[in-house]
């Protein structure tokens, strides 16, 4: 029977291959059909004579750099909050995501995405890809994607790999959400195929209906809802898209083994590295820069610098708030609730960051603070166990973000967003809140509600119908067996382990007294039995 899987393994890997190797192939013949000339370069006098467009394109690539190195920090974050005995397949899950969504995206989500999307003037992206779409009706859009697979086409363009460069970035944040939640019972094999699906179905859809142009981008249009769905940097589109993965793939596979006792109350599995996952907030912090304020597209838009400042603020205020809140709350400060505290105020504030003034900035942070809090406490009472607060920090932190769009934007920037030509939207100088507002503010509100909603209901029900598919299909299920969880996935999954003095102890798995511990594996010979989680 082993024969048999090792087999069937190879023939897996092997098909993988051979459809990457043709992918790549056709992406290369649909490049060779076209005209070197306007495919290589794109509006190549523009990109090299301009100044002001080769500055905002290597600010687009800088932008880029700093979201992806945020991808150090969220390995850093999961796994010191997981017990030592998953650390190695923990971290590699963070490393492989990158790398596995990357590729799914430059082969087939990036077009689906933004096959139709143009952005004039700034880093030379004046021209879309292809304006034919593959469903929709109307003013309607629901699926791009004709061309630009690959990178290929009139794709081949230095304005056009900045931007997939940096919308890779923000793809693979996604991505790498639920590993956090779904960490120490997720087998190797069914988490690649996640990272798979994320980057060229999963992402790709919502991003098209926002980002792309899609049909949530024209609501203001369309039906008269402010200026339709509006996410500067993705508290939506990138987090909560995350988050409400991250939730979906909790449900199927469960809580981990002596989470919850026989009287169905929680219990600690604390993490075994409190200080490597506070490296890991401030190293988010550090890329957070990128994905917010690189987002303008441009350094000639000098509103990257209140957008800069409000993404610190929140930050800010979201760890003090938390920290303080935990203290009332539980008698001591929590470090990780004052990491997931900070983390929840940057990902509240990623949508709302360039249309609030500083203040809103400051209690955006402090809600999404106490709301964190509250919310990780929610869902390990409901039975929903997430080892780092993934669910919460950015599921339930990114629907409040995409909200306060609606609440306290102030209306001095965003005008025209979405391309937006009718409705009272049209007429107004920005993105407008009911604060400043009420009624501009109220169907700008109803726009982010509905995306909201779809976020929750539309693609929460996509990405369960996924896990729940692979999991019938996976022969055992996607979840790793009993006495591997026991042992700790490392060795079994991995072939490592992480740190060669690790004891595993039976209190790890089960919660019992620590008079009736005892070592059930050993991983080393001085094992420290202090590394146990």
């Amino acid at each position: 029977m082993r024969l048999t899987r090792h087999r069937w393994s190879r023939r897996v890997g092997i098909v993988t291959v051979l459809t990457a190797v043709a992918m790549l192939a056709l992406a290369g013949t649909a490049f060779a059909a076209g005209d070197p000339s306007t495919t290589i370069t794109g509006k190549a006098s523009a990109t090299s004579t301009d100044p002001g467009i080769a500055v905002n394109l290597l600010w687009v690539v800088i932008g880029a750099v700093l979201v992806i190195f945020m991808q150090a920090g969220f390995a850093l974050v999961e796994t010191g909050f997981c017990r030592a005995k998953h650390a190695a397949h923990v971290v590699s899950t963070n490393f492989a995501v990158f790398g596995l969504g990357f590729v799914a995206f430059f082969l087939v989500g990036f077009p689906i995405m933004f096959s139709n999307f143009s952005y004039v003037g700034y880093f030379g992206l004046d021209k879309a890809l292809s304006p034919d779409r593959l469903i929709g009706f109307g003013d309607w859009t629901f699926l791009w994607g004709r061309t630009g697979f690959g990178l290929t086409g009139a794709a081949y363009s230095a304005p056009v790999a900045a931007f997939f460069l940096y919308m890779v970035a923000f793809m693979d944040t996604t991505a790498t959400i639920p590993t956090g939640s779904m960490a120490e019972r997720w087998k190797w094999k069914s988490f690649v195929g996640w990272g798979l699906f994320c980057g060229a179905v999963y992402y790709p859809i919502f991003g098209g209906w926002t980002w792309g142009g899609g049909w949530l981008s024209q609501l203001g249009n369309n039906v008269g809802l402010g200026f339709g769905y509006v996410d500067f940097a993705g508290s939506g589109v990138v987090h909560a898209m995350g988050g409400i993965a991250a939730l979906t793939g909790a449900i199927v596979l469960g809580p981990r083994l002596g989470k919850y006792g026989a009287d169905k109350k929680p219990r600690s599995l604390a993490g075994h590295n409190i200080p490597m996952a506070m490296l890991g907030t401030f190293i988010l912090l550090f890329g957070w820069f990128g994905f917010n304020a690189a987002s303008t597209f441009a350094a000639t838009d000098v509103r990257f610098a209140v957008v800069a400042v409000n993404t610190a603020i929140a930050a800010a205020f979201g760890a003090v708030i938390a920290m303080f809140y935990v203290m009332k709350r539980m008698g001591k400060p929590d470090p990780g609730m004052m990491a997931n505290g900070m983390l929840a105020g940057l990902v509240a504030i990623t949508a709302p960051c360039a249309f609030v003034q500083p203040w809103a900035a400051a209690v955006i942070g402090s809600i999404a603070a106490v709301i964190v809090v509250e919310s990780c406490m929610f869902w390990e009472r409901k039975g929903i166990d997430d080892p780092v607060g993934a669910i919460s920090v950015h599921g339930v932190g990114g629907i409040f973000g995409v909200l306060c769009v609606g609440i306290f934007s102030d209306g001095r920037y965003g005008a025209g967003w979405n391309l937006t030509t009718s409705g009272s939207a049209a007429k107004a100088s920005g993105i407008t809140g009911i604060l400043y507002d009420f009624d501009l503010g109220l169907k700008q509100l109803g726009s982010q509600a509905i995306g909201g909603l779809v976020i929750i209901f539309v693609m929460g029900g996509l990405s369960y119908g996924f896990f729940k598919l692979q999991n019938k299909l996976t022969k055992g299920g996607i979840r790793s067996s009993e006495a591997d969880e026991m042992a700790g996935l490392d060795r079994p999954e991995m072939g490592v382990l992480a740190y060669d003095n690790i004891q595993v102890r039976e209190i790890d798995v089960v919660g019992l007294d620590p008079s009736q511990d005892k070592v059930l594996a050993t991983g080393g010979e001085s094992p420290d039995p202090t590394l146990g989680r």
